[in-house]
């Protein structure tokens, strides 16, 4: 109940295990640890941590000026509710190399499946937005040497390279920079910001490891469906940032309603129901541990 009966170990060793079955995992993104008992019981492959909801949650723009203890205490309560791997964004690695491999053993400790380190100038960007700048390609192979060192803690774990460069300097120089991250020790590569399904295809046929799709809503790539990116060869898709949009529309939403009419009566099949909140928290599960605790007698 109060921990999936699973260690963080395990769970890195099965989302390793599903990656090798050429099955197209999703990763919807989670901002509470009820979103990620959601996402289980949906049936999805794992939950995905972005950094510009994190950031957002707080009320900052997604310009990296959230933590490293912001980040990893936030992504072990979001990771350790669910059975389920989680994957988590820490930008650009809260610093420079050496950094960038505590980073990674932090994340390891608190849980995580994989993270992913993109090579951005910091203060960053978000990644569907114009005007990023990119450090040099030998500036983040070095961030990713020593990423990978971090990550010998659990070699299981998931080191995933993010490269803005595409929209910085064409698609070309973006593979090349992901074949430089792959030889620095990168496990799977994450391109952001392509434009149409010729370039996600273009790019599958030039990396060999493992990649990962960004479907974000409202950005520069076109929102593919399972089955394409299924057969594109993607290997992880993720949803960022929907489950974060869909709550705040439907609070706003609900928060102009009760203003203008004085009563949240009309809201009420909108609203998740106690008793599904009850079901997806296990409220019997520990009412019922309570009970079989205090239900003695002492003797005298």
């Amino acid at each position: 109940m109060l921990f999936p009966e699973i260690s963080p170990a395990q769970k890195r060793a099965n989302f390793r295990a599903a990656l090798k079955s050429n099955k197209l995992l999703r990763f919807p993104g989670s901002w509470s640890p009820l979103v990620s008992m959601a996402i289980e019981k949906e049936g999805f492959d794992g939950v995905y941590i972005s950094g510009s909801v994190l950031s957002n949650d707080l009320g900052y723009p997604d310009i990296g000026l959230t933590s490293l203890t912001e980040v990893a205490a936030r992504g072990r309560q979001i990771a350790r509710t669910t059975k389920l791997p989680s994957i988590i964004d820490i930008d650009t690695g809260f610093g420079e190399p050496m950094s960038a491999a505590r980073s990674v053993q932090e994340m390891i400790e608190m849980g995580l499946a994989g993270c992913h380190i993109e090579d951005q100038v910091n203060p960053k960007r978000c990644g569907h937005l114009d005007g990023k700048e990119i450090v040099s390609r030998d500036a983040m192979v070095q961030k990713v040497l020593a990423a990978a060192r971090g990550k010998k803690l659990d070699e299981n774990f998931l080191l995933i390279a993010r490269t803005d460069s595409r929209a910085v300097e064409g698609l070309d120089q973006a593979i090349e920079r992901s074949k430089a991250y792959i030889d620095a020790g990168a496990d799977c590569i994450f391109i952001e910001a392509l434009e149409n399904e010729r370039e996600f295809e273009t790019f599958r046929k030039a990396i060999s490891v493992p990649l990962l799709a960004n479907m974000t809503e409202f950005g520069k790539s076109k929102l593919l469906t399972y089955d394409q990116l299924s057969n594109l060869g993607y290997n992880i898709v993720i949803y960022p940032v929907t489950t974060f949009r869909l709550a705040m529309k439907a609070t706003i939403d609900g928060l102009s309603e009760i203003k203008a009419k004085g009563t949240q009566e009309g809201l009420l099949d909108k609203m998740q129901h106690r008793q599904d909140l009850y079901a997806l928290t296990d409220y019997e599960k520990y009412n019922e541990l309570d009970s079989s605790l205090f239900n003695f007698t002492l003797k005298s």
